[in-house]
């Protein structure tokens, strides 16, 4: 896991997505800067809470986007989006920015916190 992402609390997240380091980000230049500049995902997913829109400008990689609601249940998932794009889901509580592919097993629905 890279370093500056070793320093952020960590999270738990549940299968299938449990092979995944989860961190949460805690504070605004934690979620401003999200996963962008990493070199690779380094098998690491990052919560962002209280979030509705992202973008991933400064990414270097696609990422898997899942939108969460309160009880951190799927509301939507975005596959393998690409850098330098912006995403919003208007009903989420929260986004969990995660390596492409970590969601393959996901649906709307599924339980991630």
């Amino acid at each position: 896991m890279h370093a500056r992402l070793s320093s952020l609390p960590p999270l738990q997240l549940r299968p299938p997505l449990d092979t995944v380091h989860g961190r949460r980000a805690v504070t605004p230049l934690a979620r401003l800067r999200g996963l962008a500049g990493l070199p690779a995902p380094h098998g690491a997913a990052l919560l962002l809470p209280g979030t509705r829109s992202v973008h991933t400008v400064g990414m270097r990689f696609a990422l898997d986007l899942i939108w969460l609601d309160r009880d951190g249940r799927a509301l939507r998932i975005d596959r393998a989006v690409p850098p330098r794009r912006l995403r919003a889901c208007r009903r989420a509580h929260a986004v969990l920015e995660a390596p492409p592919g970590a969601a393959s097993a996901l649906t709307p629905g599924s339980r991630v916190l």
